[in-house]
């Protein structure tokens, strides 16, 4: 029975100092501390290149505005205008007159001013825009003149200096200027009695075109065959 157990204790001992030895034991058999290879790093990924933006573009705007306007007619003004890199382009007015409307889509500036809009209307911009850069046209003026409701003519001629037989014409008088707007209605005259003037001015003639034709007649009151039918616009 003795001897059974001093064997148990022996082989225990035995396992004991094995796994002792194994766990003191490190590489290749020797104690101390361990040998760790660091592990190899890996290269460092090359910088991205950030993509190259071009620098935006201003727009253009151009044209030559109408620098006159007349009351009661309409005006109007229309720019060109482009961009470069294909923005869309949008507009704005400085010091526009107060008779005319803007467009901020098209830059049209347009209006029909009234007859109390006379005068001059000055430092008018357009600017057009691609929301960050930006041209001008200007600044101009715009000068505003009363249309005229009625306008005249002047009419000359050569004096006669004979009668129809042939004889010199001894007693010249005057003349007759007959008018009208219908080439075959000269229902106006105006007389001049005084055979020395050869031109003359007919005024209040409204807006229209109007015909004309000079006779001229004598002291005994023999009136000459007329002229050739003359004609004018009064605008």
């Amino acid at each position: 029975m003795s001897m059974i157990n001093t064997k148990a204790r022996a082989l225990a001992l035995s396992l004991l100092i094995s796994v002792s030895l194994t766990a003191c034991l490190g590489d290749g058999g020797k104690s101390g501390t361990s040998t760790t290879t660091p592990p190899v790093a890996s290269p460092a990924p090359a910088p991205t290149t950030p993509p190259v933006t071009a620098p935006n573009q201003p727009p253009t705007i151009s044209g030559t505005p109408l620098t006159s306007a007349k009351t009661n007619q309409p005006y109007a003004f229309q720019p060109t205008a482009s961009d470069p890199d294909g923005d869309k382009v949008t507009f704005k007015v400085y010091n526009k007159p107060a008779w005319a409307t803007f467009d901020p889509a098209t830059g049209k500036l347009a209006g029909t001013p009234s007859s109390s809009s006379t005068g001059k209307f000055s430092n008018i911009t357009i600017v057009a825009s691609d929301g960050t850069n930006s041209d001008e046209l200007g600044p101009f003026e715009i000068t505003v003149a009363s249309t005229a409701t009625t306008g005249s003519a002047t009419l000359s001629w050569q004096p006669p200096t004979e009668n129809a037989d042939g004889s010199p014409l001894t007693n010249l008088a005057g003349y007759v200027i007959r008018y009208g707007t219908k080439s075959d209605a000269l229902t106006l005259e105006l007389k001049i009695s005084n055979p020395g003037i050869t031109t003359a001015m007919v005024e209040g003639l409204a807006l229209a075109r109007w015909y004309f034709t000079v006779s001229a007649y004598t002291t005994t009151g023999v009136e000459s065959m007329p002229s050739a039918v003359g004609s004018k616009t009064v605008t």
